[in-house]
């Protein structure tokens, strides 16, 4: 008796998501539309490898318990004793090794974007994965960034996402230095770790933030100044202009000083670069665009302009959907040049995560053909083969069905993937093509030269 084949039962890994075909087309659709709208904007594609050295991923300072390394499951005396190489955990960091390393190759300004997965070790929840995929976009210059580029970013981010069709979409923009200006003015040195506990005003209140400002060492009479300061939202740089005026606080960081020029102060500069940016997305739509200076953004190398971004009809999804902002000089660790830059990322994988399991999306269909091409008999497997080549040299995309099997079968086929046309080469000689409309169910005749789908 034979003996019995064992059978490794396989199960989903968590965080490390996959689609059915249905639900692959429509991240295929949004990740080709992604693409378009980057393009249209004369940013260039680049991919870099899915592992980096380990001292490169390290030289950013942060997050080294969230990094895979590689390793061969049996490794010899020549490896090593030690891992060399990691999964990346986000594409800022190969980006700005990828600049230092081909700097003389690049024409700059350096406008690039890159749509690859990255890999973090973290608990996997709903839309929070181990292996997600990232869209960013980032322009890098030498010496000198021109700050329009801090509005082109979010205005080709509402193409995006406008385009995705996920109802409305609010861009919140502030600018770090009028935030860091206050505080200098206030004598704080250490600003990280302030800025760092204002940046979770929306995640823990008001009372917690304050709570641990006052831990920082702000006294009491600074807490009400930030407070007021991080409230103010504002859609112009008109409207933020008066608003600082309004409020006596700050009188003593504008006294004397006109906000129409550019100044040395930090706080004037940083409401200048705000109210340039906000005014120059004046075009989109009201409520797209919201000047918010509780957007701080927590990561240190932050230096102006930061950006995030609701979803406005979609409550599901918590927090931002794609977040940046603008840094002096992020690939200083590779190379002794001053290369500012500003960018932002979609978090594409959470996004499309939240959106399916919220009902928000619907499958496509669960194969890309738009023709199946029906297999008479054996006999005329030939002449259906070169039908599918004639209609594929017109643009057309053509399944041929595999076996001479019942017409009812074929087409019950092309109506569980989707297809919308079913096409009838001629059953016998001297017959005419015909083409059936899987939608309306009518059936005509059609040349294979000239037909496409409409």
């Amino acid at each position: 008796m034979a003996e019995k084949r064992k059978i490794y039962k396989p199960k989903p890994i968590s965080g490390f998501p996959e689609w059915l075909p249905e639900w692959r087309a429509v991240e295929q659709r949004w990740l080709d539309h992604i693409r378009k709208t980057f393009e249209s904007y004369g940013f260039c594609s680049i991919e870099t490898p899915s592992v980096e050295e380990i001292d490169v991923l390290l030289a950013k300072g942060e997050v080294d318990k969230e990094i895979y390394v590689l390793e061969r499951l049996h490794k010899d005396d020549e490896d090593g004793k030690d891992a060399r190489l990691a999964l990346h955990f986000d594409q800022t960091v190969p980006m700005a090794r990828y600049v230092a390393q081909h700097f003389n190759d690049l024409t700059f300004p350096f406008k690039r974007y890159q749509m690859q997965r990255v890999w973090r070790g973290e608990r996997p929840q709903m839309g929070r994965m181990r292996e997600f995929t990232q869209c960013d976009i980032d322009v890098i210059n030498v010496d000198h960034l021109p700050i329009h580029f801090d509005a082109e970013i979010p205005a080709m981010i509402y193409d995006v996402l406008d385009g995705l069709d996920i109802g409305r979409i609010q861009l919140r923009i502030n600018n770090r230095k009028i935030l860091m200006g206050l505080l200098e003015s206030m004598g704080v040195t250490d600003l990280v770790p302030v800025i760092r506990a204002i940046d979770k005003l929306e995640k823990i209140g008001e009372q917690d933030v304050l709570a641990n400002l006052l831990e920082l060492g702000i006294q009491d009479n600074q807490l009400e100044q930030i407070i007021e300061l991080i409230n103010i939202k504002v859609r112009t740089g008109e409207e933020l202009d008066n608003c600082l005026r309004e409020k006596n606080l700050f009188t003593h960081l504008l006294e004397g000083e006109g906000l129409t020029e550019l100044l040395t102060n930090t706080f004037a500069e940083g409401v200048l670069e705000l109210g340039f940016v906000l005014d120059s997305l004046s075009h989109l739509p009201k409520d797209a665009v919201v000047g918010d200076l509780s957007i701080v953004r927590g990561l240190d190398y932050y230096t102006g302009t930061v950006y995030e971004t609701q979803l406005l009809d979609v409550p599901e999804f918590t927090g931002s959907v794609c977040s940046g902002g603008r840094y002096d000089d992020l690939a200083g660790s590779f190379i002794n040049k001053h290369l500012p830059g500003v960018g932002i990322s979609i978090g594409f994988s959470r996004l499309f995560d939240v959106l399916k399991q919220n009902g928000k999306l619907e499958p496509g269909p669960k194969g890309p053909a738009d023709i199946l091409m029906v297999l008479p008999a054996e006999d005329k497997r030939a002449l259906a083969a070169e039908t599918a080549r004639k209609l594929r040299a017109n643009g057309n995309k053509v399944e041929m069905y595999h076996a001479p099997q019942k017409v009812s079968k074929q087409l019950s086929y092309a109506e569980k993937k989707g297809i919308p046309f079913v096409w009838f080469p001629p059953f016998e000689d001297g017959k005419a093509h015909e083409v059936k409309d899987m939608n309306t169910g009518t059936q005509s005749e059609a040349s294979p030269e000239s037909w496409t789908a409409s």
